[in-house]
Order: structure tokens, then C-alpha cells, then sequence
């Protein structure tokens, strides 16, 4: 019941395991193409904090197409694609991953020895931070992440390029509108379809990047202190940047805050489909190990701290298969475990 449940709440999840896609937010980077042609033209990508990989794979399929007759083209001709996060995160044809911190000088390096010294004609970002439900809070964290993002960009892309990156929209939002408009000729807050109403989630697509003359990309300080002569900063208070804001995507397309039934096309029966790709190494991994074997909550349970009832579960298992079990402490016996 849980499954289908679940796939009739959320259309977008569900189309996104019917198309292969690792997560819905894949069609919130298709509808954002949809309406600025974000991929015209584009030669060299770079996708931050990009685990699980969903827009990656939404530039690989783009950027170097989906027919392995377009695999064998010479690698000159070929889209590069650069997938960079602290999280490890399963291949994709056609995608370089970096296991790195975006705020790291020595990632934007390693970014650029990937393009062969070459700067990035598009970098996105659909980064965010794990939500405690305190909204200034995570608004607050959130255009941290994003002023790191921006940082790493002025280092990685070209004059004329783009950026994309998610921003949670609240009461606090014009200065970092206003840091984006210093190094974009144009800047606009987008909604795709794809993106829940009830969410304050959305996307500044960032067009034409043009840095101001003198400027030295660092990552030393995330926050711009208005120093550069341009006209809007004369400005103050709501007058200091009014940012374009549009919904993207067409009217007919699925709403993702309403519930379809399970069975779209009459002519089709349902039929459940797993995630393209389960998480490699999720926080909970030991949580749901503990739960199948009836030590997440046992009543009976001897009160024993949490290494030891591991370190009981792995002897009693050598155990029933007729083995000695390993000799040393839990330490030792979760090692001989894992091998």
C-alpha cells in the first residue's frame, strides 16, 4: 500500500521512475530549458551539488544525446559535463564527477583542468541544505549555499554565461538578488511546473555573466560588500532591485500539489516501477539494518548502548552459520563483518 500510495501522491515522482530519471527535480531543469533555451549552445557544463545526479543526467542526455551512435564521436565534439558533490554518487555516461567542496579553491581548479583550461558556458545548482522546518533559518542557509555556488561560478564561467540555482524565496531575498544582478546583465526568479505551490522553493536563472572590471573571483567572503559603482546599489530598501519573477512551464502540464489516480491511461494498467537509482550510502542505512532485525525498538531489550547490540547482532549471525565468531571487541567483530 505504501508504494502506490505514494505514487499517487506525487505525479512527478512517479514519472520520473516511469522515464529513468534518478528524481523528480529532473523535469524542474527541463521546464526551466523549456522556457530560457538554457542548453543552446552549450559545450561545457557544470552541475553542483549534484547528488543524486538527476540533473546530470537531464545534461548528459541533453548536452551529448541518448543514442550510443553519438558515444563515438570524437571526444573534441562532445559535450564535457562536470558533476561536483561531497556525496558519492552513482556514474552517468558522458558525466565527470568530483567528490568535493564547493568552497574549496582546489575544486573550481580541478573543474577547469576538466575543460582543458576552458571555462564553463553553463554551471547549475540545485543544492539544499536539510530543512529543520524553521524557515528563517533555512532561508538563511540556503543563500549561504547559494552565495557558495555563486563564489566557485566567478571562477569557473565564461563572460556571457549562465547560472542556475535553487533559491528559497522569503521576506530577506533583495540582497541576494541584488548580488546576482552585479555580475549578470539579467536575472530572473523562475517557478516551474514541477515545483510544488505550497513550496517557497524556486530558481534564479542568471543570464549573461559579466563580472564587474576589476573583480577577483575568492572564496574568502561569500557575502559582496556593495563596493562597485553601479547604478541599482544607490538604491534602498524594496527600490534597491525589482527581479523578474515567471512560472514556467505550460498550463496543461501536472500540477505536482494534486493527486492523479494511479491508472493515467485507461488503456494501461498501473504498474509500480522501483527508483532509477536507490541512494549509494543513506544516513538511515543503519537505522533500517537495526529495524529488520528487531533492535530498533525492542521492548525486551537489555538496554545495552548501541556498538554493543551491533556487536551482538554480528556474533549471533556467525553464530547461526555455524562459524566462530571473531575474537576482539565490537570494533573488531563490525570489521570482520564488513569483509
Amino acid at each position: 500500500m505504501g508504494r502506490s500510495s505514494k505514487d499517487k501522491r506525487d505525479i512527478y515522482y512517479r514519472l520520473a521512475k516511469e522515464e529513468g530519471w534518478r528524481a523528480r527535480s529532473a523535469f524542474k531543469l527541463l521546464q526551466l530549458d523549456e522556457e530560457f533555451g538554457l542548453f543552446k549552445g552549450v559545450r561545457r557544463a557544470v552541475d553542483l551539488c549534484a547528488a543524486p545526479g538527476s540533473w546530470s543526467q537531464v545534461l548528459s542526455r541533453k548536452l551529448r544525446g541518448r543514442e550510443r551512435e553519438q558515444e563515438r564521436e570524437r571526444e573534441q565534439e562532445q559535450a564535457k559535463i562536470v558533476a561536483v558533490d561531497l556525496q558519492a554518487m552513482a556514474p552517468l555516461p558522458g558525466v565527470t564527477q568530483i567528490q568535493g567542496d564547493i568552497t574549496k579553491t582546489s575544486t573550481a581548479q580541478e573543474i577547469i583542468r576538466h575543460f582543458e583550461g576552458q571555462p564553463a558556458d553553463l554551471v547549475v545548482c540545485d543544492g539544499a541544505p536539510d530543512v529543520t522546518g524553521l524557515h528563517d533559518v533555512d532561508e538563511y542557509i540556503q543563500a549561504q549555499l547559494l552565495l557558495a555556488a555563486l563564489n566557485i561560478t566567478t571562477h569557473v564561467l565564461k563572460r556571457g554565461g549562465t547560472f542556475v540555482a535553487k533559491i528559497f524565496r522569503g521576506k530577506d531575498v533583495t540582497l541576494l538578488y541584488s548580488q546576482l544582478r552585479i555580475f549578470f546583465g539579467e536575472v530572473t526568479c523562475a517557478k516551474p511546473r514541477s515545483s510544488r505551490n505550497s513550496s517557497i522553493e524556486a530558481f534564479v536563472v542568471c543570464q549573461r555573466y559579466a563580472p564587474p572590471e576589476g573583480y577577483v573571483p575568492n572564496m574568502s567572503n561569500p557575502l559582496l560588500d556593495h563596493c562597485y559603482d553601479v547604478d541599482f546599489n544607490q538604491l534602498e530598501g524594496p527600490n534597491r532591485v525589482i527581479v523578474p519573477f515567471l512560472a514556467c512551464g505550460d498550463l496543461s502540464a501536472f500540477d505536482s500539489d494534486r493527486t492523479y489516480p494511479l491508472q493515467l491511461d485507461p488503456s494501461k494498467e498501473y504498474k509500480y516501477t522501483p527508483p532509477t537509482q536507490p541512494p549509494i550510502r543513506p544516513p538511515y542505512e543503519q537505522a533500517c539494518r537495526l529495524r529488520k532485525n528487531n533492535l530498533l525498538a525492542n521492548e525486551n531489550s537489555s538496554g545495552l548502548p548501541l556498538d554493543e547490540d551491533l556487536s551482538s547482532l554480528h556474533l549471533s549471525a556467525n553464530q547461526d552459520a555455524g562459524m566462530r565468531p571473531p575474537a576482539g571487541t565490537a570494533e573488531d567483530a563490525r570489521k570482520q563483518d564488513d569483509k
